[in-house]
Parts: structure tokens; C-alpha cells; sequence
């Protein structure tokens, strides 16, 4: 049985956190065992969000070992950014092209860095980045928080599993008022991945 190793990486308020227990639930669905560690800093208040999900035939920790990712999931370009040290060459880094500034950007004590820069950190190991607009995706339908299930879609792509399976998932961990919205969203992101 493969093993997945993921990391995902956002601001409190982009949906990391119900990204991955829909993601952890898709892989108990899908015959694995799974472990998640979250780590929530200052989220509420648009801080750093950090989730680490790992799928296996017996997985015995949370967390992921640097080096080892088989997917980086970066919900906001910078914090995308800070985990080189869990890349390696086979690593597929999907990133929203969004940036968020944070504090010492926006009192001018520091400048955000650019696409290249970013680009540059994260393709330094040989792994493949590939850029989505989630965050234009989850506002044309109707909600800038569901950026996570926009990024859901596109990675469900490399995974398996019929989008029936993963829109069940969906409706059962999302709140119904916001279920429908949510599907639409994940079903956007997956075509934008295909296309």
C-alpha cells in the first residue's frame, strides 16, 4: 500500500483546518490509516496554520518528517514558502496564488517576498509547484473560506477516488447550509487541477 505524506500551510481563515479533517477522513475512506497533528498558533487572528495528515498501511506518528512530503499545500504564497526543509524531488507543491502580508510587511519593517522568490525556495529541491487562483475560485462562488476546498479539489486529482466519494465526504463534514457551496467549490478546484 502507498503512503501519502502531507502538509498543509495557511492563515487562520482559509479552511486548513476542515481541508484536512476532509482529507483525513478520505483517507480512512479510502482503506488507509491515518494520523493528523494541527497546529494552530494565533489562527483565529490570521495567524500561521499548520496541518500535517499522513496516510499509510500502519502509520505510527502525526507527523511528517522533513524531507519526506509527498504534497505541500500552501493556502497563502508565504506560508507556502517557509517549508523547503520538508521538500524533496518527488515533491508536489500545490500553492494559491494569494498573499496575504503579514504584520512587519504591512508597518514597513519587512518587504513580502515575490512569486520568483517563493517559486525559487520551493522548486530548490527539484519538486514541482503548481499554482492555483483558490482564493478567485472560492470568491466567484460566494465565499473567500473555502479557499481549502478549492486546493481539496485540485489534489484529490493525484489521489483516487471518484469525486462522488469525495463530495459524500464533503456533505457530511461541512455544516448543510454550507455543504452545497463547498461541493461546487471542491468540484472547481478539481477541474482547474484537470484542466
Amino acid at each position: 500500500m502507498k503512503k501519502f505524506d502531507f502538509l498543509m500551510a495557511g492563515v487562520g481563515g482559509q479552511g486548513t483546518i476542515l481541508a484536512s479533517n476532509i482529507l483525513a477522513a478520505a483517507g480512512v475512506e479510502f482503506g488507509y490509516d491515518v494520523k493528523t497533528a494541527e497546529v494552530h498558533g494565533m489562527a483565529q487572528r490570521g495567524g500561521s496554520v499548520e496541518s500535517h495528515v499522513r496516510w499509510g498501511e500502519k502509520v505510527y506518528s502525526p507527523l511528517v518528517e522533513q524531507g519526506k512530503a509527498d504534497f505541500v499545500i500552501g493556502f497563502e504564497t508565504l506560508e507556502a514558502g517557509r517549508w523547503p526543509m520538508y521538500l524533496n524531488k518527488d515533491t508536489v507543491i500545490l500553492v494559491n496564488d494569494y498573499r496575504i502580508p503579514p504584520p512587519p510587511v504591512n508597518l514597513g519593517k519587512a518587504t513580502y517576498p515575490t512569486k520568483k522568490e517563493i517559486e525559487a525556495i520551493l522548486t530548490s529541491s527539484g519538486s514541482k509547484i503548481i499554482w492555483i487562483n483558490a482564493t478567485g475560485i472560492a470568491k466567484d462562488m460566494g465565499n473567500p473560506a473555502m479557499v481549502g476546498v478549492v486546493l481539496l479539489g485540485a489534489l484529490s486529482v493525484y489521489l483516487g477516488g471518484t469525486e462522488e466519494q469525495w463530495l459524500s465526504l464533503i456533505e457530511r463534514l461541512v455544516p448543510a447550509k454550507f455543504a452545497e457551496m463547498n461541493k461546487k467549490a471542491f468540484v472547481a478546484g478539481r477541474a482547474e487541477k484537470s484542466a
